[in-house]
């Protein structure tokens, strides 16, 4: 049995950034759903928080699993349950782009707290400008 230890820290928002998550009442619902659905799968999920316009999920990858196959069931089957049970007002949709990392042992409660954070964080930040940074940060294009 191999022992495998990758977390990721994966980033993604509503289409068009539309807030359709705008009641906390409605995040924790989703953010319930997207943890105990990814465990149903054998992806660990080991937090999730955001905040009206997006997610972020800090996971663990398997030795049979990738980034977008993890990224594909997690958003996919949110979209499906959220319209299904029509939690929102119209269509819901996740962003067809997401930003993932790799976060280091040493980093992973820093990473939890930022995550765990999110309500405040964003009282001072829009995501638009999280977004812009993690990706100054990381260095993406």
């Amino acid at each position: 049995m191999p022992f495998i230890k990758i977390y990721i820290h994966l980033v993604f928002s509503t289409k068009n950034r539309i807030p359709f998550l705008n009641t906390a009442e409605l995040r924790v619902k989703v953010w319930k759903h997207i943890k105990e659905n990814a465990a149903e799968k054998g992806i660990y999920v080991d937090m999730v928080n955001g905040f009206s316009d997006h997610c972020h999920c800090l996971i663990s990858l398997g030795s049979n699993q990738n980034i977008e196959k993890i990224v594909q069931l997690i958003k996919g089957e949110s979209s499906f349950w959220i319209n299904k049970n029509q939690l929102i007002w119209e269509k819901f949709a996740w962003q067809d782009e997401y930003l993932a990392v790799s976060v280091s042992e040493s980093m992973l409660e820093p990473v939890r707290n930022y995550i765990r954070n999110q309500e405040v964080h964003h009282t001072k930040q829009t995501f638009t400008e999280e977004y812009l940074k993690f990706k100054e940060k990381y260095n993406f294009e």
